[in-house]
């Protein structure tokens, strides 16, 4: 009777390890072959260009519809207009650049510092003590109050303009890193010291790779507000010497009552904005999340 009952009881173990392995290798599996192209344009492509048709019909209507009038909803002819006069003028694309520059320049200046800010606060409980909390309040202050102070510091430079994004962008970078780090099992921490990886090699090797999701995404909000602090800045501080970037435009357009102007500004601030978060930090955000099997590899 005992052998029988021994016997079941490795028969039912025996089952549960073949389940179990039969579940990791069902988590292992993943898409080896390549999206088709007709997929990709259905599930990626179609619904936000559908949105946006959607959103430009509503507005052609309006005005059609003499629902609202055009001194404050400009016609799409009149907003593409404007758009064509910059593009035959050959200034469109260096207004652009003016803003896309300064603001990746900025961004990349705010990644430096606040990367290694966010280490220091993260692992170091008097720095935490004492930093933690004005991050958190840095963060939560409209960058565009620091416009003022920084015209009076630097004038009407590009050193005015790194400033505010520097304090728009840093304490989110650092925030989103101290978050990572905060999430990370201490079973990871314990098993790298057991290994060796102390200090820096600990922090290359075990403590940025385990908080690499919570960076990112402190990564993208910094992005917005480097974004958002730049386009503030050339609104309020406007100069010859600084150069015609988005947020002048944006400013020009109010000053001379030039409405498709300023919706002209607008939507190329949006169009900005998406389209460095669709080509840089969603390629990363995928990279991320199949490295580490959430996402099948196409």
């Amino acid at each position: 009777m005992a052998s029988t009952d021994t016997t079941s009881k490795a028969t039912g173990k025996n089952d549960d390890l073949a389940g179990l392995e039969a579940g990791l290798d069902a988590l292992d599996a993943v898409q080896t072959h390549r999206t088709p192209i007709r997929e990709i344009l259905v599930k990626k492509i179609f619904p936000p260009f559908l949105a946006v048709s959607l959103v430009l019909l509503v507005w052609q209507v309006l005005v059609s519809a003499g629902v609202t009038e055009e001194t404050k909803l400009p016609a799409l002819s009149a907003v593409w207009h404007s758009l064509s006069d910059m593009w035959l003028k050959g200034t469109l694309l260096e207004v652009i650049w003016t803003s896309v520059s300064r603001g990746l320049l900025g961004f990349l200046l705010a990644l430096a510092i606040g990367t290694p800010l966010g280490l220091l606060v993260a692992r170091v409980k008097f720095v935490r003590a004492a930093i933690g909390p004005i991050l958190q309040g840095l963060q939560s202050l409209p960058s565009v109050a620091w416009v003022p102070p920084a015209v009076l510091w630097f004038g009407l430079n590009d050193a005015m303009m790194f400033t505010v994004i520097l304090l728009g962008a840093v304490p989110s970078i650092a925030n989103g890193l101290v978050s990572g780090i905060d999430q990370i099992p201490p079973l990871y921490l314990r098993a790298g010291r057991t290994l060796g990886a102390t200090g820096l090699r600990g922090a290359q090797h075990i403590v940025m790779p385990a908080a690499l999701p919570g960076y990112l995404a402190g990564l993208k909000q910094g992005w917005a507000f480097s974004w958002r602090s730049l386009m503030a800045a050339e609104i309020i501080a406007s100069s010859p010497d600084l150069g015609l970037g988005l947020g002048q435009l944006l400013e020009n357009g109010r000053n001379n009552i030039d409405l498709p102007g300023v919706f002209l500004a607008i939507i190329l601030i949006l169009v900005v904005g998406i389209a460095i978060d669709l080509l840089i930090f969603s390629p990363v955000e995928r990279w991320v999340l199949r490295s580490r099997g959430l996402l099948a590899k196409s």
